[in-house]
């Protein structure tokens, strides 16, 4: 309830009459409840003056009940199915000028919303939200530090998986398994770009067969029980790489040393990206830092902050996020270095504890 009541507060002190919010990060964020995203509307109302209250389907009241949503007092409203839950919602709420939707509502529940509440101006509850959920409480960060513990125990298996002969898709296969073994209930994403897959930073799997001299790129993430993500790169060589490889990934290693040891309460987020940025120019590399720095993580693998030119946020403490720079060469091979990092009261954290350097099995 200290949440609800500091999401009631912060809506209130940006003129938002009543937060709405349906399945998904923002939903669970506030009221622990991992609710299920159907048609059938489940929301919860937060007004700035008032009682919050969850609108839920009935055939889904005992999930809901079952939730951490039931320890917080919330009054559940369980609506049927011959009724209109989005004229029930607008019935208990009078007519508010501007409401927050969730940022992963669906466009659907969207305008059914502007229809029920013709007056309303609709903006996004990550006006809201995303100042709170930036900021990490020390249990936030607990979660973050056992979800990376976890994805490094399955890079600590990839260096047995990484063969000649063996295909991107049986190696990620294999690592999918091991991402759950390891204590994550989803696997999110596995990356697995071998030679000139290397280039293209979100390559996902194929059946291209993995040669010998050739760099690969690993990119792993899950959900953890707690709902709280991992994400971690690492790169690895099966057998010795091509010499140019080996001499920009040097630089690569220097450029996200360089970033995570910028990170200080106070610092912006572009200087971060900065840090990185300026040490892959200076090699003559600059054209091939093709993306951002970092991300926010939390409930979502991507989620603010985010580490890239423009952004002048100040870091604070319990902001956690991605150092990822990467270095692409098309057609021949790339590299990524990439670890969850929390800004603490003096410096940084890092939460991924892998060696850095180009593992060659």
């Amino acid at each position: 309830m200290t949440r609800v009541a500091a999401v009631r507060e912060a809506a209130a002190a940006v003129g938002i009459d009543a937060l709405l919010l349906t399945p998904g990060p923002d939903l669970r964020y506030v009221s622990g409840y991992d609710a299920l995203a159907t048609e059938r509307l489940t929301c919860l109302v937060v007004p700035a003056e008032g009682e919050a209250f969850l609108v839920v389907p009935r055939l889904e009241l005992p999930a809901a009940e079952h939730s951490p949503a039931a320890r917080l007092g919330l009054e559940f409203v369980a609506w049927d199915e011959t009724d209109d839950p989005y004229a029930l919602v607008a019935s208990r709420i009078g007519s508010p000028a501007t409401v927050g939707l969730a940022d992963r509502m669906w466009a659907m529940q969207s305008l059914r919303f502007r229809s029920a509440l013709p007056g309303a101006e609709q903006v996004l509850a990550g006006s809201v939200l995303g100042g709170l959920r930036m900021r990490k409480s020390p249990a936030e960060v607990a979660a973050l530090r056992e979800a990376g513990a976890a994805i490094d125990a399955v890079h600590a298996q990839v260096p047995g998986l990484l063969k000649a002969g063996r295909t991107e898709r049986e190696v990620g296969r294999d690592i999918a398994e091991a991402i759950l073994a390891a204590g994550h209930v989803t696997v999110d994403f596995v990356i697995v770009a071998s030679g000139p897959n290397g280039a293209s930073p979100h390559h996902d799997l194929s059946d291209r067969v993995i040669q010998a001299g050739e760099p690969v790129v690993v990119d792993i993430g899950g959900q953890m029980p707690s709902g709280y993500c991992s994400d971690s790169t690492r790169v690895y060589s099966v057998g010795e790489p091509p010499a140019d490889f080996a001499a920009y990934y040097e630089v690569l290693r220097q450029a996200q040393e360089a970033a995570c040891a910028a990170v200080r309460p106070g610092v912006s987020c572009e200087s971060i990206d900065a840090a990185a940025r300026r040490i892959i120019a200076d090699a003559g590399h600059g054209d091939l830092f093709i993306h951002r720095t970092g991300h926010g993580i939390g409930l979502e693998t991507h989620e603010e902050p985010y580490i890239v030119s423009g952004n002048a946020e100040p870091l604070a403490p319990g902001f956690a996020f991605s150092v990822e720079p990467g270095i692409y060469l098309p057609g021949r091979h790339g590299a990524r270095i990439e670890d969850i990092v929390v800004c603490t009261e003096t410096g940084a954290e890092r939460l991924n504890d892998r060696p850095r350097d180009l593992i060659v099995v």
